[in-house]
This record gives C-alpha cells, sequence and structure tokens, in this order.
C-alpha cells in the first residue's frame, strides 16, 4: 500500500468519527502569541495508529507545518527534512520517533500570523491532523506585565513599619536571550528586588515608611531583539499611611509684626490620612484652646496677642505638635516717671527718678532737665540719680522714652525739702525813725516747705510774743516802742531766728542801731 492510499484510509477513519483510527491525535496549544522580530514557540505531541510505532523512526520521521489550509504546494510552510526557500526559518526541538513534535520558528514577521496544521510522515505513514489546530498572533510590542502588591494579614492598608511586596509576574515569549523584568521608581528610591526568571517573575520588597507614600513602582519586561529592544511595563502608586511628620508653624507677614496690623499663622504637616489641625495658645502656664484648621489669623493685632501659639497635627496614626512666639510690636505707652522714695525729700538725702514705659520693642530713655525754658539733657538710661541732694536740684525732670515705632514723654517735679537758712530782719525804711511815724519789720528766710514767722519783743530779759506773720508795723510810734525785736522761723524742718532793734527818736536827735546777729534764748 502506498503512502497516497494510507492518507485516503486514515482521513476516511477520520471521516467515520475516529470508530476505527482513535489512536491519532496532536496536543497543541490553541493561541500563540509572538513578538515581531523574536521566535515563536508551538509546543507539540502526537499520537498515532500503534501499528506505526516501529516504523517512526529518527532517521526515517518528518515534520511539517501548514498554514492557513492543508494543500501541500500552497500551504506548507515547513519541512524538518527537506527546507525550501520560501519555508519558514525553524527546526523542531522535539523528537519525532518519541512523538514530539515541538517547534520553534524564528525571526517572526507579520507573516507568521495565522492557523498551523502539523503532519507526520515517514515511508509508510502520512498523516495530516486537522482537528487541532494551533493559531498564532504576531504582536509588535511585548504584552504588559502585572504588578501585585501584597500586605500583612489581616491588613487592608497599607500601614507605615509593615512589610510590603510588590509582585512583578509577565507571559513568557519566545526570546533569545529570556526577555528580563526591571523596577523603577518615581520620585527615585533605592530599591531592593529579588527575581525568579524561569518564571519571569519580580519581587520587590521593603519596609512601608512614609517616603513610599505617592511613589508609583513600575516593572518594564524587556526583549533583546536583533534589530531593537522591545518593552512593556506595568506600574502600582503605593499610598502608606502614617502619623504626622515634618510638622511646623510659619507665619505671614513675620512673626515679629506692628500693632494694628493683620497676621496669619499657618500649620502644615506631611501625614496620611490628612490630619486634623489644633491651635491653642500658652497662658499662665497652661494651654487654652483658641480654634481649629492649618490658619489662626488676627486681622488687627495688639500687645494681648503677644506670646506662643501651639499647633497639634493629628490623624488616627499620632499627633505631632509645633510652635511659635508671635511679637507684637508698638511704639512707647502708659509711660511714667517717679521718684523713689518721694518727690518731695530732704536736702542730703538719695532719691532716684525712675522712668518706665510699655513697649515693644524696649526703649531708650533719655533725661533732661528743665532750665529757663529750655531742656538741658542730662543722661540716658532708665534711672536719674542724685545721692545728695541740694536745693539746686529743685525742678522739672523730662524723661523721653523711644523705640523705632515712636516717642513718648512724662515728667516728674522734684522738690528739695530743707530748714530756713540765710533769715533776715529789717525795717523799712530804717530801723532809726521819728516818734509819730510808721514803721515795719519784715523777716525774711530762705526754707522748704515755707516757713511761719513769729514775732517777739524782749521786755525785762523775756521774750513777750507779738504775732505771727512776716511783718510787724507800727503805725504811729512813740518811745515805748523802742527796743529788741525777734523773728522766729519754722517749718518742720528747723527753726532759725533774726532781730532787729528799733530806736524811737524825739525831735531832731537821731540815733541807730542795728543788727541782725543779736538773739535772746527763748
Amino acid at each position: 500500500m502506498d503512502i497516497w492510499t494510507a492518507e485516503k484510509l486514515i482521513l476516511l477513519c477520520f471521516l467515520l468519527k475516529g470508530v476505527y483510527c482513535t489512536e491519532y491525535k496532536v496536543s497543541l496549544p490553541e493561541k500563540i502569541e509572538a513578538l515581531s522580530g523574536s521566535c515563536v514557540i508551538i509546543n507539540c505531541t502526537f499520537e498515532i495508529d500503534k501499528k506505526h510505532d516501529k516504523d517512526l523512526t529518527e532517521s526515517d520521521a518528518t515534520g511539517l507545518w501548514f498554514k492557513d489550509g492543508t494543500e501541500e504546494n500552497t500551504h506548507q510552510v515547513f519541512n524538518s527534512r527537506d527546507p525550501k526557500p520560501n519555508h519558514f526559518n525553524g527546526k523542531i526541538t522535539g523528537k519525532l520517533h518519541e512523538k514530539d513534535c515541538t517547534t520553534v520558528f524564528d525571526n517572526v514577521s507579520s507573516n507568521h500570523g495565522g492557523k498551523y496544521y502539523f503532519r507526520i510522515k515517514n515511508e509508510d505513514l502520512k498523516y495530516t491532523y486537522i482537528t487541532n489546530t494551533s493559531t498564532i498572533n504576531v504582536i509588535d510590542s511585548p504584552p504588559k506585565p502585572r504588578v501585585q502588591l501584597y500586605v500583612e494579614q489581616d491588613q487592608e492598608e497599607v500601614l507605615e513599619g509593615s512589610s510590603v511586596s510588590l509582585r512583578c509576574s509577565a507571559e513568557t515569549l519566545c526570546s533569545s536571550p529570556p526577555p528580563t523584568l526591571t523596577w523603577s521608581s518615581t520620585p527615585r528610591i533605592p530599591l531592593s528586588e529579588s527575581s525568579r526568571l524561569q518564571e519571569l517573575i519580580s519581587d520587590l520588597n521593603f519596609t512601608a515608611t512614609h517616603r513610599e507614600h505617592g511613589v508609583t513602582f513600575t516593572c518594564t519586561i524587556t526583549y533583546q531583539l536583533q534589530d531593537k529592544n522591545k518593552t512593556a511595563q506595568d506600574s502600582i502608586t503605593v499610598h502608606i499611611q502614617y502619623s504626622p511628620k515634618n510638622t511646623s508653624v510659619s507665619v505671614v507677614p513675620s512673626s515679629s509684626v506692628l500693632e494694628g496690623s493683620s497676621v496669619t499663622l499657618i500649620c502644615s504637616s506631611d501625614a496620611n490620612p490628612a490630619v486634623n489641625y489644633t491651635w491653642s495658645r500658652e497662658r499662665e502656664g497652661q494651654l487654652e484652646q483658641l480654634q481649629t484648621g492649618d490658619t489662626l489669623t488676627f486681622n488687627r493685632t495688639d500687645p494681648t496677642h503677644r506670646g506662643w501659639y501651639h499647633c497639634t497635627a493629628q490623624n488616627q496614626h499620632g499627633v505631632q505638635n509645633s510652635s511659635v512666639k508671635l511679637d507684637i510690636q508698638y511704639a512707647p505707652k502708659n509711660m511714667s516717671a517717679l521718684a523713689i522714695a518721694s518727690s518731695s525729700v530732704l536736702e542730703g538725702s538719695s532719691v532716684t527718678l525712675i522712668c518706665s514705659s510699655d513697649a515693644n520693642p524696649a526703649v531708650n530713655y533719655t533725661w533732661s532737665r528743665e532750665r529757663e525754658g529750655q531742656l538741658e539733657q542730662l543722661q540716658t538710661g532708665q534711672n536719674l540719680t542724685f545721692n545728695r541732694t541740694d536745693p539746686t536740684h529743685r525742678g522739672w525732670y523730662h524723661c523721653t522714652a523711644q523705640n523705632q515705632h515712636g516717642v513718648q514723654n512724662s515728667a516728674v517735679k522734684l522738690d528739695i525739702q530743707y530748714a530756713p537758712k540765710n533769715m533776715s530782719t529789717l525795717a523799712i525804711a530804717s530801723s532809726s525813725v521819728l516818734e509819730g511815724s510808721s514803721v515795719t519789720l519784715i523777716c525774711s528766710s530762705d526754707a522748704n516747705p515755707a516757713v511761719n514767722y513769729t514775732w517777739s519783743r524782749e521786755r525785762e530779759g523775756q521774750l513777750e510774743q507779738l504775732q505771727t506773720g512776716d511783718t510787724l508795723t507800727f503805725n504811729r510810734t512813740d518811745p515805748t516802742h523802742r527796743g529788741w525785736y525777734h523773728c522766729t522761723a519754722q517749718n518742720q524742718h528747723g527753726v532759725q531766728n533774726s532781730a532787729v532793734k528799733l530806736d524811737i527818736q524825739c525831735e531832731y536827735y537821731i540815733t541807730a542801731n542795728f543788727t541782725s546777729s543779736h538773739s535772746l534764748a527763748p
């Protein structure tokens, strides 16, 4: 029986639905993807009628492939023993005598796309398997790899500190050398990967930190072809949940602002999920809660707004705080000048004039004194001290407080008190007057506070008090008015006396005798 007759009998067996020919079958992948420019593998095994097994030898068995039909002259694309110029380059890598028809086609192009039929033949056998075929689809770009995220068991979210594994897997296409998987990230971070190229799987393992939050990890498969490399990618963006970090407070326009201006405190924090912000202020060692939100605004500042402000950033994973000191600057106000212990002091004692002012920043103080309607500058500094006062220190003292935002003045009057001194007693117009005329005795003294004057007259070695006041007047003198008159000047700090002798003359006899140094013990 020739080969053509045997093939017709085999075909007849197929048409009779395999009643007598159940041993003829082939195992092929139904669909195969092949990368243009690469190679393609058709995994193939077959079975034949057992009576032909002995004739299936390594030296005699031939494998043929047909595309899009089984007509030998127009559809044959490969012959393992008799390749033709119009056949595909390739080889059967399986052993036909062991019924392995696995075949590799090289330099795949769009012409390789189609439905493939396998035929086995030798000297006594020729059988084409038409029930099972393999369809090759030629693609220009490799299929995308698949990236998957794995987290710790019983964990729905990726929490900071947990173990994370990213797995990249890809379909294996025929390629020489084999394709490679590589990892990259945006933004770029150090990566540590492990690969199992025989399975075309690559794992990227790391411990989650906030630095990986929002990072996009990309897995790239690369086929190294003769003319150029072909790649495909898949990416995944990792979202890490973590407690607030890098919490800070900024101030616009500045943490040091002029009274009356507007200022905004801004709190920021790096966290996932987003935090809730709470503002507090220090008052007497305690934190007083003000409001929530990432900003705190004062539209018109005043000195009461000075102090430390605290921002608390919180989410379900933790809390972090940040603080800022708000400095409200203003011109001097509430200024005062005073004397310690008093502005009225006893001659010879010490006195300190102190100037104070509410201002920010601190002021410079300058002391001046009024002299003849003009201000004479004395010194700078908050205090002005006289270690031993005397009457020349009496008067108005002015303190000027000044910073870059303004000037304010205050004044204090220094009163130096002392006992009577430089006392004198005299008669107007003369202490020697003509009987019947008028005469006035006047007493004067330098003292602070003012003295009380008391007039007395010597009578028989005793002082007879006459009246008080700085003057003593006789409207019509007579000889009985002759004698010594004493004036006593007294304030709370001391007493001083002075005397004058009044001489009453008769007719043409005039004498005068005057002294201011005569005194009579009281």
